[in-house]
């Protein structure tokens, strides 16, 4: 027997872009139009309009393959638009491919947006055993998991109300519990952690790892990279409808974190979203300790991030901000300049440190603009900083349970004649 749970070969699925849907006719009217069809034809070419305009098309998923074993746990990771959802309602059958195919071994259970499958009218209650009944559950088994679904979900005082009367945190928690407790041999999961407050999400994150650990194939979309690294083995990640790249998890996020923000040097920083804003961001380099640009610091080595801006019109209380976070989204510093007062020109601020106690890895940086205490500028993610492995002679002392230290760098601001080309 098979050890594989899916297989998936040359996926590929093709929208019309801007196609109307024709809409509902009368006999009578269609009768009519197909006796006025030969008129309208001759017409047009008469006219010389022969032919009739192309259709726009694009493909969410190209010549997409891969395999999923029995009792393994796929992250699939990407960007928004990337076709990381549309692979899901393929796999459970929700969408048909427009080439390729897929073989599915086990019983598929799906979350993919919240309260899928469910029926307004029914309660509660009604909808737990129909959930079950669409997985093919006997009675008998739902049955045998009805109290820990509504315990999980917290809903037993409204379990005989029609779910169109739930609220949306309800009606999360029972979609979750549902799909979680109900034991399909293949769970496909879209986002799920990324909803709900957040005790709820932790309740979510734990019920996942007990899933994953227990033996079950599980699929799970999210852009929580904290989450894909803690429950899944293996990643795939999905770049305009394409793998790109495949394999163990905790490197394919290191690539796709990579991936996001190459090089040392980001300039044509996106515009401020208020038009009226009195200066902007103009680009970020990350520098080793002799000002010289640098792809990677070693540990216990000086750098400096040299962040330039433009004045457009006298600014008080004037302050920038650069902000440091891991790849999983744990803030870890943040530095600022102290208040002063600005006239139009350009700017450069430089964040300066005389060594990098950090572990090895890549980190983002977030940058701001502000006066009076009022951000009129911010640019998330706007450099990646990686820090390499310990330099030579450099001696490392280390203490257990010591964590993110919140000392910010220290910075100075120059007016220079112009930004760097």
């Amino acid at each position: 027997m098979s050890d594989v749970a899916i297989r998936a070969n040359g996926l590929g699925k093709r929208y019309r872009i801007g196609a109307r849907q024709a809409s509902y006719r009368t006999l009578r009217e269609t009768l009519v139009a197909i006796a006025a069809t030969p008129a309208k034809r001759l017409a047009r070419v008469l006219r010389g309009a022969v032919s009739t305009p192309p259709e726009e098309t694009i493909w969410a998923l190209e010549d997409v393959s891969f395999e999923v074993k029995q009792g393994e746990v796929l992250g699939v990771i990407g960007r928004n638009g990337a076709g990381k959802s549309t692979l899901l309602k393929i796999l459970s059958r929700i969408t048909k491919p427009t080439e390729g195919v897929v073989d599915i071994h086990g019983r598929v259970g799906s979350l993919l947006e919240v309260g899928t499958g469910f029926h307004p009218e029914l309660t509660g209650r009604e909808n737990i055993y129909l959930n079950g009944a669409i997985l093919g559950m006997r009675r008998s088994e739902i049955a045998r998991r009805f109290d820990e679904i509504v315990a999980f979900a917290e809903i037993d005082k409204f379990l005989d109300t029609p779910v169109k009367h739930y609220s949306s945190g309800m009606y999360v928690r029972l979609a979750f519990a549902v799909a979680a407790h109900l034991e399909p041999e293949i769970l496909l999961v879209d986002e799920v952690l990324s909803v709900g407050d957040v005790e709820f999400q932790k309740k979510c994150l734990g019920k996942m790892d007990e899933v994953a650990t227990g033996g079950r194939t599980v699929v799970l979309v999210s852009h929580n990279n904290a989450a894909v690294r803690k429950l899944c083995t293996n990643a795939i990640l999905l770049d305009e409808g394409r793998i790109t790249l495949e394999g163990r998890a905790t490197l394919v996020l290191e690539e796709y974190v990579a991936g996001g923000v190459r090089g040392d040097w980001v300039a044509n920083m996106p515009p401020p979203a208020d038009g009226s804003a009195p200066g902007r961001l103009v680009s970020l380099m990350i520098e080793d300790g002799n000002g010289s640009a640098a792809r990677a610091i070693p540990v216990g080595r000086p750098w400096q991030v040299r962040i330039e801006f433009a004045i457009e019109r006298p600014v008080e209380h004037f302050m920038v901000a650069l902000g440091l976070r891991t790849s999983e989204d744990v803030q870890l510093r943040t530095s600022w300049s102290k208040p002063r007062t600005l006239a139009p020109g350009h700017y450069h601020a430089l964040f300066r440190e005389e060594a990098i106690w950090l572990g090895t890895g890549h980190y983002f940086m977030n940058v701001g603009l502000s006066s009076n205490e009022r951000t009129f500028h911010y640019v998330e993610t706007a450099g990646l900083l990686e820090v390499s492995g310990v330099a030579d002679g450099v001696d490392l002392v280390r203490v257990e349970g010591v964590g993110a230290v919140l000392n910010p760098m220290p910075v100075e601001i120059a007016q220079i004649d112009g930004p760097r080309e």
